[in-house]
C-alpha cells in the first residue's frame, strides 16, 4: 500500500503534522516506491522543474534524497547526459512544455534512461494524457508503480489496436493511472512545521493593484492559487469544509468590485478542485474531515506593519536576513581577519525552536541562563576555565569524549546570545520600546492624535520606516484623520516622502469600495462593544507577562470563533451544500476527545505585569539544556488531536500569524495550518503596497500643523 494510501489526515488513523507528512510522502510515496529491484539500477536520477524543485527543497533536505537512492538531480530543461543503464523519477508540473520535454528524453531508439516513473505536481489535462498515450515507444518505459499497472500498460500497448473491448478497457485503465498513482498532487512549498506559501510574491499588486479589474494576470494568478492550495488536500486525504470571507457592499448588497470578490473567487477554484478530487483519487474522503477559512490581507492591515516583539519576528524585521540564514563573523582559527559564517535559523536548531515565539526579554533571559548552566555543568567547559594544573588521564578522557558536543553546542549557544545581543542594542539604540509602546496603545484604544503628534514633534531622528509604519497604524485605527488635506499635514509633520505615504493611501485598495466603511478601523471589525477607535480588545483570561506583548492578529479571534461555531455565516459564507462546519474545540471529527485542561491562569492580569526572574527553573542536563529542549518536547502533541483547521490568507501574511497558528494548535487541540501567498516581513509589505497604485501626494509647502 502507498503513502497516500494510510489514514494520515484527522479523520483517523496515526496523526503526523502538516510538514511531515509533506516530507513523508516526497519520500517515500515517490522516492522510495520507484524501485524497480533491479540491482542494476539501484541508484536514481531525480529530475524536477523549476517549481517542482522549489517545492522538494523546501520540504526535504538533500541527504534525505540521496538516502532514498538517488544519485543526481537534474533540471528538465538543461542538457543532461543520457544515463541508459539507470531509472530516472519525473516530478514535475503537467504542463505542454514539460510533457514535450519528457517524451523527448524517453522516446525514439535510444531514450535518455531505462525506466521513467513520472509525478504530476498536480492533475494532468486529458489531452496531455492522450499525447503521452500516443508515443507507442515511451508506454513500455513508464515504470508502473505495481503489477497492476504493469498490466494495464502492456495491454494498452499490445492490444490498442486488436480488440474494441480491450482498448475500452485499457483507456480506462491507463486514465485512473495518470489520474490517479501517478499524480503527486503537491505543488505547495511548506516554509514551517505548520505553514506553507503558494509561492505568489505578486499576488497583492495582481489581485489588489488598480489592474487588478477584469485583468487576465488576475484570474491567471487565482487560478494557480486554487490548484496549489488544493493539492494540499489532496496530499493529506482531506476534505474540507471551504468558508470564505463574504464582501458586501454599504447596503449590504452584493459587492461588485474585483478586490471585494477575491476571496470568493479563490472559495469557488477550490471547491471546483475538491469535487474532482472526491472521484479522481483513490481512497479520497467523500465527507468533510477539516475546515478551511479563506481571508484576504485587508481583514487585518495592522498586523504586517505592527511591530512584534517575539525572537522569530525581530530576527527577521532588525536583522539583515536573507529568508533563514543570518551571517555574523567568527575569530579566524588562523588568527587573522574574522571570517563570515552563515547560521541557518530553522526547526533543526532546538535553541530556535524553542525560543523563536518568545518575547526578546524572555529570549535574552533564558540564553543568559542557559549559557551560565551550560558552561558550570558541562565537563569539557570545566576542563577548559581549570587554572593550568596537570590533568589526570580521567580527566582527559572526558574532555576528549565531551569535546565534539561541547564545542558544537558552545557554537549554537554563542550565536543565540551574539543575535539576541545585536537585537536588543538595535532595540536600545532606535527608541524602539517607546514606539512600541505607543504602537500598542493605538492598537488598544489608550493613544490617540495628541500622542502621534507628540511623538513625530518629539523624535524627529526615528529612521522614516518606524515612522510610516506608525502613520499605518494610525490610519487602521483614524482613517478619518487621513481625508482632505489631512494627510499631506500629517506626512510634512512626519517628514516622510510622497512615495512613502502611497502606502498609507494604498492601504484603502485592499478594502476595494471606499464607500463600505465610511468611519472606523480600515480593518474588519469583530466587536462593536470597543472602546474609542479601537482595533482590539484586551482578551480576559489570557495571562500576559510581559511589555509590548499585548497585540494580537485578527486572525486568532476569527479561528477561536470559528472553531466555537460562532463565525458569522453571513459574513463568512460556506461552499459545501450541507452549509453545515462543525461545531465545538474539536470539532465533528471520530477523533474527538474532550480538550486537555488548561495550565493557564483563568484569572485577569495587567497586560503591562513584568515576568518574574523565577521564569525558568525547568531541569536540566549536564550539557546545559533543559531537559525539555528538543524538537518533539517543543512541539504541539498531536495524539488526540480534533480536525485540522486551515487559513489561508491572501495577499500575504505575517510571522504573527504564523505563531498563532502554534498556539491555538495547543489552545483547541486542532492543528492549526497557516496558508498563504508569501510570508512577508514589514519591509516588503510596504514594498508590495507602494506598487498598488501611482498615487501622487501633492504637499503645500505653506501647511502645517
Amino acid at each position: 500500500m502507498s503513502f497516500s494510501d494510510s489514514e494520515t489526515s484527522s479523520h483517523g488513523g496515526e496523526y503526523k503534522n502538516f510538514k511531515q507528512i509533506s516530507r513523508d510522502r516526497l519520500l517515500h510515496e515517490m522516492l522510495r516506491t520507484s524501485d524497480s529491484g533491479d540491482s542494476r539500477s539501484s541508484w536514481k536520477v531525480l529530475i524536477m522543474d523549476k517549481v517542482t524543485v522549489k517545492v522538494m527543497s523546501s520540504t526535504c533536505k538533500m541527504a534525505d534524497i540521496t538516502d532514498q537512492g538517488v544519485s543526481l538531480v537534474e533540471d528538465l530543461f538543461r542538457r543532461r547526459q543520457p544515463l541508459p543503464t539507470m531509472d530516472a523519477i519525473y516530478y514535475i508540473q503537467p504542463s505542454k512544455e514539460n510533457v514535450v520535454m519528457f517524451l523527448s528524453d524517453m522516446s525514439g531508439r535510444e531514450p535518455l534512461y531505462r525506466k521513467a516513473y513520472v509525478y504530476f505536481s498536480h492533475p494532468i489535462p486529458k489531452d496531455l494524457v492522450a499525447r503521452i498515450k500516443n508515443d507507442t515507444s515511451v508506454i513500455p518505459r513508464i515504470g508502473a508503480l505495481g503489477e497492476v499497472m504493469i498490466t494495464c500498460l502492456c495491454l494498452q500497448y499490445y492490444m490498442h489496436h486488436e480488440n474494441d473491448l480491450f482498448t475500452s478497457l485499457t483507456e480506462s485503465s491507463f486514465s485512473f493511472f495518470f489520474f490517479g498513482t501517478m499524480q503527486m498532487n503537491f505543488e505547495y512549498f511548506p516554509i514551517d512545521s505548520q505553514g506553507f506559501v503558494t509561492d505568489h510574491e505578486r499576488a497583492l499588486g495582481e489581485l489588489f493593484g488598480e489592474s487588478a479589474q477584469n485583468s487576465r494576470r488576475a484570474e491567471a494568478s487565482l487560478n494557480v492559487m486554487a490548484s496549489r492550495i488544493s493539492t494540499v488536500f489532496a496530499s493529506l486525504k482531506e476534505f474540507p469544509f471551504v468558508r470564505y470571507r463574504a464582501s458586501k457592499g454599504q447596503d449590504g448588497s452584493t459587492a461588485t468590485n474585483f478586490r471585494e470578490l477575491v476571496a470568493g473567487k479563490l472559495a469557488t477554484a477550490i471547491w471546483n478542485n475538491i469535487t474532482t478530487y472526491k472521484s479522481s483519487i483513490p481512497n479520497y474522503p467523500q465527507k468533510e474531515t477539516c475546515e478551511l477559512l479563506i481571508l484576504d490581507r485587508s481583514v487585518d492591515q495592522i498586523a504586517p506593519v505592527i511591530h512584534e516583539w517575539t525572537y522569530d519576528a525581530m530576527c527577521h524585521d532588525l536583522l539583515d536576513m536573507d529568508g533563514n540564514k543570518y551571517v555574523h563573523e567568527v575569530p579566524s582559527k588562523t588568527g587573522g581577519s574574522p571570517e563570515k559564517k552563515e547560521v541557518l535559523l530553522e526547526d533543526q536548531d532546538p535553541v530556535w525552536l524553542e525560543l523563536r515565539h518568545t518575547h526578546i526579554a524572555d529570549a535574552s533571559e533564558r540564553l543568559h541562563d542557559r549559557f551560565t548552566n551550560f558552561v558550570s555543568k558541562n565537563k569539557a567547559a570545566q576542563m577548559e576555565q581549570r587554572d593550568g594544573s596537570e590533568l589526570s588521564t580521567r580527566d582527559l578522557q572526558k574532555m576528549v569524549q565531551a569535546l565534539p558536543q561541547y564545542n558544537e553546542q558552545k557554537e549554537r549557544l554563542s550565536t543565540h546570545v551574539e543575535i539576541a545581543g545585536e537585537l536588543n542594542k538595535i532595540i536600545r539604540d532606535t527608541g524602539l520600546r517607546e514606539l512600541g509602546q505607543l504602537e500598542q496603545d493605538l492598537v488598544f484604544g489608550d493613544a490617540g492624535t495628541k500622542e502621534v503628534i507628540h511623538y513625530l514633534r518629539s523624535k524627529q531622528d526615528t529612521s522614516g520606516e518606524n515612522k510610516l509604519r506608525l502613520m499605518m497604524i494610525y490610519a487602521s485605527v483614524y482613517p478619518e484623520k487621513f481625508e482632505g488635506d489631512k494627510a499631506a499635514k500629517l506626512m510634512q509633520l512626519a517628514k516622510l516622502s510622497p512615495e512613502d505615504m502611497k502606502a498609507v493611501k494604498n492601504m484603502r485598495m485592499l478594502e476595494g469600495s471606499e464607500k463600505r466603511k465610511p468611519s472606523g478601523s480600515f480593518s474588519l471589525k469583530f466587536d462593536s462593544q470597543k472602546k474609542g477607535n479601537a482595533a482590539r480588545k484586551d482578551r480576559t483570561g489570557e495571562e500576559e507577562t510581559w511589555q509590548l506583548f499585548r497585540f494580537y492578529p485578527v486572525i486568532e479571534e476569527l479561528v477561536d470563533k470559528m472553531c466555537k461555531g460562532d463565525l458569522s455565516k453571513d459574513d463568512y459564507q460556506c461552499m459545501n451544500s450541507s452549509q453545515t462546519a462543525p461545531r465545538g474545540v474539536n470539532g465533528s471529527s471520530a477523533r474527538n476527545v474532550p480538550p486537555k485542561a488548561t495550565t493557564e491562569s483563568t484569572n485577569p492580569r495587567s497586560v503591562r505585569s513584568r515576568r518574574t526572574p523565577n521564569w525558568a527553573r525547568s531541569r536540566t542536563s549536564d550539557d546545559g539544556y533543559s531537559s525539555d529542549s528538543n524538537l518533539r518536547s517543543f512541539s504541539t502533541d498531536f495524539k488526540n488531536m480534533g480536525q485540522r483547521i486551515f487559513v489561508f490568507i491572501i495577499g500575504g501574511a505575517t510571522r504573527s500569524e504564523l505563531r498563532v497558528c502554534h498556539k491555538l494548535t495547543a489552545k483547541l487541540r486542532r492543528e492549526v495550518v497557516l496558508g498563504t501567498t508569501s510570508l512577508d516581513d514589514p519591509p516588503q509589505y510596504i514594498t508590495k503596497l507602494k506598487l498598488l497604485s501611482e498615487i501622487e501626494i501633492a504637499v503645500d509647502p505653506g501647511l502645517g500643523i
